[in-house]
């Protein structure tokens, strides 16, 4: 497909022209869009000149669908107004009615008649038209009515998750808030914790290195181990248990001191006694020295 190009001395306007049969197809679509306008200014190569071969194509096809959809309703406008025409005759000849003696009432009557038909999308105002439109408009309705009551269940249905949804997550605010406010008491507690242990581990490590300091220096200075506090513990709880002896022993002597003495034996008596007493008072002052 050759181009040429042709450049107006004017306004240095750029006309694209097809060679051979194109060149008249383009020249007037480019005239009938711009009118009396210049074609303004546009950079030339293969792509635009195609894409403007389609336009002005694409655009004779739309303008003769349209022409021929306006003459289409021209034949019908006409077809009606020839019908409208017949029908006044046939009113005027059979009954003697015409628009100009019909009553005012009358007249709103045919008008609101009139303007029904339009509404309802009929060809003419006769009951067998009449009828499938209201029937299907009353279909319409009862679907719109059944539509409406499907939409209000769901829409109470909606409402009533919506209100469990709002109380389920109060809930869970309440009880997040909850949580979180229970986390920052653990939070100081568990701190605090940490603080208490941190001071008890200090003290039970320097107690630690304060008791092998001393354990070293009572074992460089050779400390006896009997006087130790374990030690005294234990003297202590063997006298105590020696004083539990000491009792059934006194008891045992009371019946022998409201008897009358017989004196080699009583002297006997006593003298082991006093022995025994002896014994027990020197073993129990012993372990009184020791603690």
């Amino acid at each position: 497909m050759s181009i040429v190009v042709f450049s107006s001395s004017s306004k240095d306007t750029c006309y694209i022209a097809f060679s051979l049969a194109d060149n008249q197809e383009v020249n007037s679509w480019l005239g009938s869009v711009f009118g009396d306008q210049a074609v303004p200014q546009f950079e030339v190569n293969t792509r635009t000149v195609d894409v403007l071969y389609q336009l002005a194509r694409s655009s004779e096809a739309r303008c003769n669908d349209t022409a021929l959809l306006i003459e289409d309703l021209k034949q019908k406008a006409s077809e009606y107004q020839a019908e409208g025409a017949h029908l006044q005759d046939v009113l005027l000849q059979g009954v003697g009615l015409s628009c100009a003696s019909l009553s005012k009432p009358a007249a709103d009557y045919l008008s609101a008649l009139v303007d029904n038909a339009i509404v309802l999308g009929v060809r003419d105002t006769s009951l067998c038209s009449f009828m499938p439109a209201v029937n299907n408009l009353t279909n319409e309705l009862l679907e719109a009515e059944k539509s409406n009551r499907r939409l209000d269940r769901d829409l109470r249905a909606l409402r009533k998750r919506l209100g469990a949804t709002l109380v389920l997550r109060s809930n869970l605010q309440e009880a997040i808030n909850k949580t979180v406010k229970s986390q920052s008491v653990e939070s100081a507690k568990a701190e605090e914790r940490l603080l208490s242990m941190g001071f008890v581990t200090r003290k039970t490590k320097e107690f630690s290195n304060t008791r092998e300091r001393a354990e070293a220096q009572l074992v460089s200075r050779n400390m006896d181990k009997s006087i130790t506090h374990q030690a005294i513990v234990q003297l202590s709880q063997e006298v105590t248990a020696l004083k539990q002896e000491i009792i059934p022993l006194k008891k045992k002597l009371e019946p022998y001191m409201d008897l009358s003495p017989s004196p080699s034996l009583a002297q006997v008596k006593i003298e082991e006694a006093k022995r025994e007493l002896a014994a027990i008072d020197s073993q129990f002052e012993m372990k009184v020295d020791f603690k």
